[in-house]
């Protein structure tokens, strides 16, 4: 019987649900009842929640609060983060079904749990904790289906993301729970993207194909007979190149040398249909963006061909914004995806600067001390990185200021050389395990290893939200250290 009843008590909470309506009823929205989603916020459901001595929600409130769930929310601003970002609540028309602060609660809990965009709805919508965690309450009869409004969210906030002004946020929320904040470790990493390996061939293929499906698509929507081409011929020979094991570079030449050959002829045959069917076409702005890039391929792989250096190298048509990245490791002599320079404050860390073109860390050494004093208020006395940030600019500005580091000593020894050594032995034992330590924890389980979005602003909220989100689950501890020594 109490089962029963708890059972009840829980439908009627959560629904709203009465005898005498029989449906749900909607606050506003112009939209017919009927299309309008089951979904209302925690705060304006609690007022109504009957039978309190069978309170199951409140009882998954509790449990929210004392899980690792709740400890992560409550360590996060996220008020202050959303009128940041700029996101705010729309007066008009139909009601988002996430709120502002829901919406950047959403994009940590993805990086937090590593799902993808669809199996992220499927466990809010049967997940209570999550649905606490983004503040929302989700009827079971009527489950979000849609799994792109995670997507959409993204970009929405992308397009909105400055990365200074929400980084100062959490500093300063952060702040009053951290330690030896006159010690400034910095390094860089690449968080590479979920793309195949680029070769010439297989960028001259994506685009030989792009363009051939592109122009036979315009004959048939004009009703004019295609123009000829070799590209049968040359997709069977690409077909029987792929397929060996062994390539021969005299082979691997001839069949460049054709694809060459065949996109340059492909891109004159649009560009004739264009001159004399242009009015009767219609292209999207994906589209012409894409023949541009395609475009400049062409005069890339053409010089490439001929032996000549290029510089601001395109390795993919979808990702045009990625660049080869060399980092002369053993196991990886080049990466691509986005380089950013991070520094670390007692563990936590906080983008200092990221490009998806390789750039020299070794000189950014100054801004990184500017950037944690500005951060901190706090002036750094300590400072610890590889051997690339040891150049003599960064000795002398360190010397001037009074700064230790970690670097080799050059020159005769000072008087109090044994305290330094100890003093450049620690702050490297610290940098090489935490701050090291804190990239592979980010790659492996904050979906920092191969990096899914699809464009430049999203990849880059991507890797925000995954580096904060490492560092709220370090400040969960020590919100409860520094709780439990002030208690």
């Amino acid at each position: 019987f109490i089962h029963n009843v708890l059972r009840i008590s829980w439908l009627f909470c959560i629904f709203r649900y009465s005898p005498e309506n029989k449906v749900w009823q909607p606050k506003r929205g112009k939209y017919p009842k009927k299309d309008m989603a089951k979904i209302q916020n925690i705060s304006e459901i609690q007022p109504t929640l009957g039978f309190t001595e069978f309170d199951v929600l409140e009882k998954y409130r509790k449990s929210f609060y004392e899980s690792e769930l709740g400890r992560l929310h409550s360590v996060f601003p996220f008020d202050r983060m959303a009128k940041a970002i700029g996101l705010s609540e729309q007066r008009l028309g139909r009601r988002n079904i996430f709120s502002p602060l829901a919406k950047i609660a959403l994009m940590v809990l993805k990086a937090y749990t590593g799902f993808s965009d669809r199996h992220l709805v499927e466990h809010l919508n049967g997940n209570l904790h999550y649905q606490i965690f983004c503040g929302i309450m989700i009827d079971p009869a009527f489950p979000i289906t849609n799994y792109k409004i995670v997507s959409a969210i993204r970009n929405e906030i992308a397009s909105r993301l400055d990365i200074d002004s929400l980084q100062e946020i959490l500093a300063s929320h952060w702040k009053p729970y951290l330690e030896n904040l006159h010690v400034c470790m910095t390094d860089a990493t690449c968080y590479e993207s979920h793309m195949r390996f680029p070769t010439d061939m297989k960028l001259l293929w994506e685009s030989i194909e792009w363009l051939y499906r592109h122009i036979c698509r315009h004959c048939m929507d004009l009703g004019i007979r295609r123009p000829r081409n070799k590209y049968a011929d040359v997709s069977e020979s690409y077909l029987s190149y792929c397929k060996k094991r062994k390539r021969k570079a005299s082979r691997t030449r001839m069949l460049k040398r054709r694809m060459i050959r065949l996109l340059e002829k492909l891109i004159v045959q649009r560009d004739e249909i264009h001159k004399e069917y242009g009015r009767s076409l219609r292209y999207t702005q994906d589209y012409q963006k894409r023949l541009s890039i395609i475009r400049k391929v062409l005069v890339q792989e053409k010089e490439l061909f001929e032996g000549r250096k290029v510089n601001d190298r395109i390795v993919s048509i979808d990702r045009h914004y990625v660049r080869p990245i060399v980092r002369g490791k053993e196991t990886k002599s080049v990466e691509f995806g986005a380089k950013v320079n991070n520094i670390q404050i007692d563990g936590i860390s906080f983008i200092e600067h990221l490009s998806f073109k390789s750039f020299n860390e070794g000189i950014r050494l100054k801004d990184c001390i500017r950037m944690q004093q500005k951060l901190m208020n706090v002036r750094v006395r300590c400072a610890a990185g590889d051997s690339i940030y040891a150049n003599n600019a960064n000795r002398r500005f360190c010397t001037k200021y009074g700064i230790s580091t970690s670097f080799v000593r050059k020159g005769r020894a000072a008087k109090d050389e044994p305290l330094r050594k100890v003093l450049r032995s620690e702050l490297s034992k610290q940098r090489a395990t935490r701050l090291e330590g804190s990239f592979g924890t980010q790659k492996q389980h904050y979906s920092l290893a191969r990096i899914k979005a699809r464009n430049r602003k999203t990849e880059i909220l991507w890797i925000f939200f995954g580096i904060h989100t490492a560092n709220a689950v370090l400040m969960i501890d020590k919100v409860t250290s520094r709780t439990a020594k002030a208690a």
